[in-house]
């Protein structure tokens, strides 16, 4: 008894020292990812934070001599660690969901909840590392694995990257791409995303951070200039990108004069948990209605609102007390307003988060459904299984119908490409939409209860949106931050968080087409592909004994 007791004492021991060195140090490396994007902007700590984790990575084949439980116990904790620092800061903004007080939700349900939704998405974040992680030491150490060279392990560990994030992009919780740490503080490298998508940024970061990774673990061999060979190619990497970026930026075609719009933006600033209320209602209603009179005024073209700008569904047809309705009948300048309406075919009768464009005549003559519906927002997962566990954090009643993924926004100005809030962070929402002829790129969100620093980075999301497409950009929020973008990611406007405010911006349609446009995310196949035929070759070169 006396002997178990000391090998656990030992076992525990040794355990401890691990976690308070090593793990202390791939934990910061991952708060170090958490603080380059926005609003910080820190975006250099990008192409070293992930240096840590792929040394772990690269030296762990010296934990076999431990046993096997132990030995995954102890890897396993760091890309884990490593995920909660990186996607654990970058979300805190979650936790500003508390309190729901106003929703009748006790204080500490409300506190529980937001924490839940925190710790959920930061784990569904840590997983896609962990199991970057977990692929690459099977394929590196694997029983069956084959000695590989340097550039081959980069060239691996970044498709996986790569294709990990491309299948998290097709999920409902995604955000936190490696790439939006370059945004909007690097312009030139972000202009890469023309090529691919915000998929080439990220292999980049990640090859870049490899390049640094196996130069150290190689640096005790002091015969080798493998260390030299390395770093001269991660000086080649960054040159070669910001020479293509530049090189994008410059060759991009100008703004045609005779394109020109000029569009009033209303940033209402009536926080959730008041306009839906009666009052609320009266409120936004009153707000947005003297918002498009004073800035057709002004002499805009059209006028833009939020996500859910009136907390009402927009009933056709519209009845003729609706005040903001009369004006655009009275004045005649096109409305696209956000707010909800009755999604066709639907039985029973569903809504749907929508933008809709109305002509100068009152006319409804486009329509754009939310497709990335807010989890428990603004419909259940599973809700057959957890609709009664789980009440849906809306005063609607019922869960919102998604809208269609090829669907396309007609107005009186030609087509435009549109998002919805989160929807900012889905670049191919917006690239199937500018490749059916969207010139313009329109993103409205509500934004409330989230702090400034979630602002920026949705802004931050918009800016990536913009230079991939080539267009530019309108954002337009309830509670901020509201801007203009240029086709360049450069922001010519942006707005103070929590204030009601009108603008007026002159923006270009454009006609142009970017590879990315054209062809899609072609790169991550490609970077697949590469490394399994350099497997392959590598597999069946070696001489058979």
């Amino acid at each position: 008894m006396a002997k178990t007791q000391i090998q656990l004492g030992s076992y525990l021991s040794t355990i401890a020292h691990l976690l308070s060195q090593r793990s202390l140090l791939i934990f910061l490396s991952g708060l170090l990812m958490g603080l380059a994007p926005a609003p910080l902007n820190a975006w250099p700590l990008a192409f070293l934070a992930l240096v840590p984790l792929w040394v772990v990575l690269l030296s762990s084949a010296s934990h076999a001599a431990t046993s096997q439980t132990q030995s995954r116990f102890l890897l396993w904790r760091y890309p884990l660690l490593w995920g909660l620092g990186y996607h654990g800061l970058a979300l805190s903004w979650i936790t500003y969901l508390h309190p729901l007080t106003w929703m009748g939700i006790p204080w500490i349900g409300s506190l529980a909840i937001a924490l839940f939704a925190w710790g959920f998405i930061t784990l569904w974040g840590a997983a896609l590392v962990m199991i970057w992680f977990g692929g690459l030491r099977w394929l590196y150490f694997g029983s069956k694995s084959l000695p590989m060279a340097a550039w081959f392990r980069i060239l691996a560990a970044t498709a996986l990257w790569c294709s990990l994030e491309t299948v998290w992009s097709w999920g409902p919780l995604y955000w936190t791409s490696l790439s939006y740490t370059q945004s909007p503080g690097n312009l030139a490298l972000l202009h890469l995303g023309q090529l691919s998508g915000q998929f080439t940024v990220t292999a980049v970061i990640v090859a870049f951070n490899g390049c640094l990774a196996e130069a150290w673990v190689s640096r005790r061999q002091a015969s080798s200039s493998q260390p030299r060979l390395l770093i001269l190619a991660a000086t080649g990497l960054m040159l070669t990108s910001y020479l293509v970026g530049y090189g994008l930026k410059w060759s991009a075609p100008a703004d045609n004069p005779q394109q020109l719009i000029r569009a009033g933006l209303i940033q209402g600033n009536v926080p959730t948990r008041i306009k839906l209320t009666p009052a609320g209602e009266r409120q936004a209603i009153a707000g947005y209605t003297q918002g498009y009179l004073n800035l057709v005024n002004q002499g805009v073209d059209l006028v833009i609102t939020p996500e859910g700008a009136l907390p009402l569904i927009w009933r056709q047809p519209v009845p003729s007390q609706n005040p903001l309705y009369q004006a655009v009948l009275q004045r005649q300048v096109p409305l696209w307003l956000g707010t909800f309406a009755i999604a066709e075919n639907s039985n029973p009768v569903q809504l749907t988060q929508s933008l809709l464009a109305i002509d100068g005549s009152g006319k409804t003559v486009g329509r754009y459904n939310k497709v990335k519906l807010v989890p428990l927002g603004e419909y259940i997962p599973f809700e057959s299984i957890l609709g009664r566990l789980i009440q849906r954090l809306s005063s609607l009643e019922g869960s919102l119908k998604p809208g269609d993924n090829q669907q396309r926004f007609n107005t009186s100005f030609g087509p435009v490409a549109v998002g919805i809030c989160y929807e900012s962070a889905y670049g191919e929402i917006f690239r199937h939409q500018v490749a059916g002829g969207g010139q313009l790129l329109v993103m409205v969100s509500n934004n409330d209860p989230y702090p400034p620093y979630m602002m920026a980075q949705d802004h931050a999301q918009d800016v990536m949106r913009a230079i991939e497409t080539d267009r530019w950009a309108i954002r337009v929020t309830n509670t901020g931050l509201s801007g203009i973008v240029d086709a360049h990611g450069h922001t010519l406007w942006l707005s103070e968080p929590n204030r009601y405010m009108l603008h007026a911006a002159s923006v270009y349609r454009r006609r142009s087409q970017t590879l990315y446009v054209r062809w899609g995310n072609w790169l991550t196949p490609a970077l697949l592909l590469a490394a399994t035929l350099c497997w392959v070759q590598q597999r069946f070169s070696l001489p058979t004994r």
